[in-house]
């Protein structure tokens, strides 16, 4: 017998069939009408404005909300965006198009970004050193590249023929003295004397002062300065050849090692004195860059990489393991790394950086501790020297 309820059931389920399509239907019509406008641009704009379409996301917050990130500089945003490869794909890329590299926090700053980035194109740069150098050491690195021609001394004076270069003082027309408190070379070398408060490598463009004998003096009495010739002699003659200096100052260190053939680049900021010129025209490589940055070497490939003074317990702690991983990297097998003066206070030794450089993997050749006592013994702080190995086989 039939129930009485079953034609009221198939009514039902009818009429929920009906809303149902009726739904998809109506959800289908709303997303083709209101959300294909959400679809990315993909297009490259090569002329003098450009979109940061590498950056769809904060492209739009900029649109929505003009206070959420300040507008960047257009020159930035032509150079940091995405370029289309003129012949299509490229394996090596794995893209059609390039990125331009630039540091991130370029745009954490963009009120000192505008101005250094704020110029005519194809004609001259702002005088901004010290702009450019602000940016860096704010962690916009590597900074962006500009079009425009930098300053140049008025009456540039060639810089002395080698080997008369490694051990003269360059001409006064050689630097653009805008950036520096000093304004030629004898200020410099008489600073020493004359300048109160700290200053970066304070003494070194005397060339007749202390740098005559850093490094060359044999160490005798086992303390924390090691010499040139004690370092290279714990490995066969020959087999140290190329490497780098860590903030090397006036990059005594690499001319040192350019007499025994051995081609040293050297790092340097232009810290309140014209450092990098200064290393050019002596005839040895500068390069300027500040610690933060990756080393640009590829792994396993330099023989010694040597450090005084400014890999030290100024440097965050974390930072300092990122970059003695980073001096692990790029040094080969077998290949020396001289931490020269590094300097920190007593307990700090035994607790934080003895373990922390521990860590990394080196073997010790030397390690040399002695008290650091030029701003009083009251202050505890130490001078550590060490001598240390990247192992022959992997060390993990």
């Amino acid at each position: 017998m039939d129930s009485p309820h079953k034609p009221k059931s198939m009514s039902g389920n009818l009429f929920f069939l009906f809303l149902l399509l009726s739904s998809n239907l109506l959800t289908l019509f709303i997303s083709t009408t209101y959300y294909s406008s959400c679809s990315l641009n993909q297009t490259i704009n090569t002329g003098t404005t450009f979109h940061t379409n590498t950056a769809p996301v904060v492209a739009k917050q900029e649109v929505d909300d003009s206070s959420a990130t300040p507008d960047l500089p257009p020159e930035f945003l032509a150079f940091t965006s995405a370029q289309e490869l003129p012949f299509g794909f490229n394996t090596n890329f794995d893209s059609d198009k390039i990125l331009p590299p630039v540091g991130r926090p370029c745009t954490l700053f963009p009120d000192i970004l505008r101005q250094y980035m704020s110029y005519t194109v194809n004609g001259s740069c702002p005088d901004d050193e010290l702009l450019a150098q602000k940016l860096l050491l704010k962690g916009c690195e590597p900074l962006p590249r500009r079009r425009c021609r930098p300053a140049a001394p008025r009456e540039y004076v060639e810089p002395y023929p080698l080997p008369d270069s490694l051990w003269s003082t360059p001409s006064d027309s050689s630097v653009v003295w805008t950036a520096y408190t000093c304004k030629n070379y004898l200020c410099l070398i008489n600073r020493k004397w004359a300048q109160k408060g700290f200053d970066d490598c304070k003494d070194c463009f005397d060339l007749a002062g202390a740098e005559k004998s850093r490094w060359a003096a044999s160490n005798s009495g086992g303390g924390v300065d090691f010499s040139i010739d004690e370092v290279l002699a714990v490995k066969k003659p020959g087999t140290i050849r190329i490497g780098l200096d860590i903030g090397g100052g006036v990059a005594t260190f690499a001319i040192r090692m350019r007499d025994r053939n051995i081609t040293i680049v050297t790092t340097s900021m232009n810290l309140n004195g014209p450092f990098n010129t200064f290393i050019a025209s002596r005839g040895v490589m500068p390069l300027y860059i500040s610690i933060s940055q990756r080393l640009p070497f590829f792994d396993n490939t330099l023989d010694i990489v040597h450090s005084m003074h400014v890999l030290s317990n100024w440097i965050p702690t974390t930072l300092l393991h990122f970059m003695f991983f980073d001096i692990y990297r790029v040094l080969r097998p077998g290949g020396l790394f001289w931490l020269d003066h590094f300097f920190c206070v007593g307990d700090q030794l035994d607790k934080v950086y003895g373990p922390l450089i521990n860590s990394i993997g080196f073997n010790k050749v030397k390690w040399v501790v002695g008290r650091k006592l030029d701003r009083g013994p009251e202050l505890q702080e130490m001078y550590l020297s060490a001598l240390l190995e990247k192992p022959l086989k992997n060390s993990w």
